[in-house]
């Protein structure tokens, strides 16, 4: 009976001490296989949320819409060298020469007609003539009845630049007429009197002029011309 009742005290002691060792090992770290594991962090937001609408080069622009830039993106503007055809003046317009009186030329052919004639155009603005003139007999008025002269263009036309008051020059020369009184031509046509030429202006219109002595007398309806120059023809 004293065995059995100190087996029982002997029991009850050891489910104590179980107890407050369970207690205990609840309480606190009992080493790194009993630590209670740290808060973990919290999850990364998603990279859409994050990242930065930057192309690629890190200019700050669009990274579509064609041709790339420099310089912070901006669109590339037009300088002055590339403006209004590199800074040029313009090329004449009729508005922007008078075409004065033919003068009989001091080097023309023999014969006794109209031979050569000088035409001067003078500028009333800044602006480029470029070219040879047209010729046509003028038809009395009456534009449809002007007769085209068959031109020859003689030399190679460069650009004329004109200021205000500035004058360009051309020579028109013709089959002269030979003879007395009416004349003859060596081909055997009949000579042909204009009282006024049409003269058309490369770029700048059409202009009727008569010559500032006489008329125009010439054969075969033909004419060569120079090109437009500063220098005056003899």
């Amino acid at each position: 009976m004293q065995y059995t009742a100190g087996l029982r005290r002997t029991a009850t002691a050891l489910a104590a001490a179980a107890a407050a060792t369970a207690l205990m090992t609840g309480c606190g770290p009992t080493g790194d296989a009993g630590a209670a594991a740290p808060p973990s962090a919290p999850p990364a937001p998603p990279a859409s949320a994050t990242a930065t609408a930057t192309p690629a080069g890190g200019s700050g622009g669009s990274s579509s819409g064609g041709s790339s830039s420099t310089g912070g993106g901006g669109s590339a503007k037009p300088t002055p060298s590339s403006a209004g055809g590199g800074g040029k003046a313009k090329a004449c317009t009729i508005e922007d020469v008078r075409v004065s009186p033919a003068h009989q030329a001091d080097v023309r052919p023999p014969g006794t007609g109209t031979g050569a004639v000088v035409v001067s155009v003078t500028s009333l603005s800044t602006c480029t003539l470029l070219g040879f003139p047209q010729v046509a007999g003028a038809g009395n008025g009456a534009p449809d009845k002007n007769l085209p002269l068959a031109t020859t263009n003689s030399g190679t036309a460069a650009p004329v630049s004109l200021t205000p008051g500035a004058r360009a020059w051309t020579k028109l020369t013709f089959v002269n007429v030979q003879g007395e009184a009416d004349g003859y031509c060596v081909s055997g046509s009949t000579p042909v009197v204009f009282p006024s030429l049409v003269i058309r202006v490369p770029g700048a219109g059409s202009h009727q002029i008569g010559m500032d002595d006489g008329q125009f007398a010439e054969c075969d309806n033909k004419v060569t011309v120079t090109p437009f120059s500063l220098t005056k023809p003899s």
